[in-house]
């Protein structure tokens, strides 16, 4: 028996227990319980090859609840600190994302605002070569990150390389601390009266950030608006979502109900805290990566008509978990409700517990969807995550765009004007220069640059059928060829071609080296399609309170 074999058999085995328990035949899970484990023991004794048990056993668990669904999961001690930093915010380490590249080494990509990381000097574009004395040189980020962080207090020391400068080795000694994730990480004044809010994930920490940003902007008496930004906001704690919610409504409004399993499991979640402000027009921006408590905020805020949604259909998971201990000090934090917003539909996107026949899911049609209604009569729906008032299209995404981000030309053109250049204009000013942009492109390799080979994939496959069909001739191929020709990729044409869309990814990743998370924001809403159409929505008279109000 094969060792891929033996792991079929234990996930199978597994996996049969857990449809046996759903049936609370109590009878039967004990039966397939006990044969899961008598294999286990026949091959760790009679098995050809030495088995790694916890490795196997883990795969085993891991695929039995995969068939599930994919928020419920094992968590073994050793992995438990990233899970807990989600709900409290707050980890000891040095405070910087990490990121491994296409040498399979692992670089400091952007040190936190105010971070040990950026006080000790550590900068973007960091080779980390070793971590106290150990090389790390083709490690996984994971296995870098658990040796950066540490108790608060401690010291780490980093042997790093640093690129665009003549002392590129360097040892830098950090002294980990708390590491508090802010879930706001800039609020501001946009477009002269617009209170604009950007907040990143849901935390303990969140309704304090929040409502610390919202009575400031509202001392400013030219803010006459209130915008959230949950964009990519992929949600943490549900409690964190009620909160921020009971900002802007009544107390005592009902937000939220969860429901497990059987009807004494439902559960109500109302707001506990004297609102800020009940009347303030507010908008909110939501996206794909809007989900979870970003969509209990969105869309219960939207069920009450106290906001008008902007931007496009968000995640859609309203499924809630919690963490149950487990032997050994593990965790399983497992899907124990699901989660219905005021108008009381779920907008629960995939149904995992109906799969197609080769294991996938797919997402509910609009078909299978239900009508609701909110406060005011408006008719939303069920099923697909939270639909905007005003939904924005954007434009089609650049190849030339994609390449630069994802092959990190910006972020090493970033780290090389920044080793340059000691300062630069405020976030709110900086531009790229004509001199900028022309030293960008030649800081562009042509013959490492990565274009897609999309329509040079697409005339092959054109070729192929042609030869296929019996069409391909002297003729035809001479036309393909003309194809070919008025299809090949001219670097220079091509940047300048989309100069506008190419500065604004440079300036991002320029600002970002001179003022953090804040001054990226600020180079972000300079050119914001969803804000463009917020702005658009409010300066039009009566749309916002029309918006809001049942359609005739």
């Amino acid at each position: 028996m094969k060792k891929s074999t033996y792991l079929a058999g234990a996930i199978v085995a597994v996996s049969i227990a857990m449809s046996a328990a759903t049936r609370s035949d109590k009878a039967e899970l004990s039966r397939n319980l006990d044969i899961f484990s008598s294999v286990v023991k026949n091959l760790q004794t009679e098995y050809v090859d030495t088995i790694d048990a916890n490795k196997t056993i883990r795969t085993a668990i891991d695929m039995m609840l995969m068939e599930l669904d994919p928020y419920t999961e094992y968590i073994p001690e050793d992995e438990q600190e990233a899970f807990r930093s989600i709900s409290t915010g707050e980890y000891g380490g040095i405070g910087s994302y990490i990121m491994r590249r296409k040498d399979n080494n692992v670089y400091i990509s952007d040190p936190y605002d105010n971070s040990p990381a950026r006080k000790a000097g550590l900068r973007a574009g960091d080779l980390i070569i070793a971590i106290d004395g150990d090389t790390v040189l083709g490690w996984t980020t994971d296995k870098v990150s658990n040796r950066l962080r540490g108790q608060s207090g401690t010291t780490v020391n980093l042997l790093i390389k640093r690129p665009y400068v003549e002392d590129s080795i360097k040892t830098i000694s950090v002294e980990r601390e708390k590491i508090a994730i802010h879930p706001v990480p800039y609020y501001g004044v946009i477009h002269d009266s617009i209170g604009y809010i950007d907040v990143t994930t849901f935390s303990d920490k969140t309704y304090p950030e929040v409502k610390a940003a919202l009575l400031d902007l509202k001392s400013n008496p030219k803010v006459n608006t209130i915008m959230l930004d949950l964009r990519s906001n992929g949600g943490g704690v549900l409690d964190g979502a009620v909160d921020l919610v009971s900002l802007f409504v009544p107390k005592g409004t009902e937000v939220l109900r969860t429901r497990g399993k059987g009807q004494v499991n439902e559960r109500v979640y109302k707001t506990t805290n004297k609102p800020v402000d009940v009347d303030i027009p507010l908008v909110v921006l939501v996206n794909s990566g809007s989900a979870s408590a970003s969509e209990i905020v969105a869309g219960s805020l939207q069920d009450l008509d106290r906001a008008v949604i902007v931007g496009r259909r968000s995640f859609g998971k309203g499924l809630v978990q919690s963490s149950r201990p487990l032997p050994y000090n593990g965790l399983l934090k497992v899907t124990i409700a699901k989660y219905y917003i005021p108008s009381g539909r779920l907008i629960q996107a995939i149904d995992y517990s109906h799969r197609n026949e080769d294991g996938s899911v797919g997402r509910i049609p609009d078909s299978l969807t239900h009508e609701f209604k909110t406060n005011a009569g408006r008719i939303v729906r069920d099923g697909g995550g939270i639909k905007p008032d005003v939904e924005v299209e954007l434009p089609d995404g650049s190849r030339l765009l994609y390449n630069i981000m994802a092959d990190n030309w910006a972020f090493d053109y970033a780290n090389k004007y920044s080793a340059t250049h000691d300062s630069i204009a405020p976030a709110t000013d900086f531009e790229v220069t004509d001199e900028m942009f022309e030293d960008f492109k030649a800081f562009i390799d042509p013959e490492q640059f990565n274009y897609d080979k999309v329509c040079d994939t697409m005339l092959d496959d054109l070729e192929k059928v042609a030869k296929t069909e019996g069409y391909l001739n002297d003729e035809t191929k001479a036309q393909i060829e003309v194809l070919r020709g008025l299809m090949k990729h001219n670097l220079g044409d091509d940047l300048d071609n989309n100069r506008k869309e190419v500065s604004e990814v440079l300036a991002a990743e320029i600002i970002s080296r001179y003022y953090g998370d804040r001054g990226e924001v600020i180079q972000s809403l300079k050119h914001d399609y969803d804000v463009e159409a917020a702005l658009k929505m409010l300066n039009t008279p009566g749309e916002y309170k029309r918006l809001l109000s049942p359609q005739k």
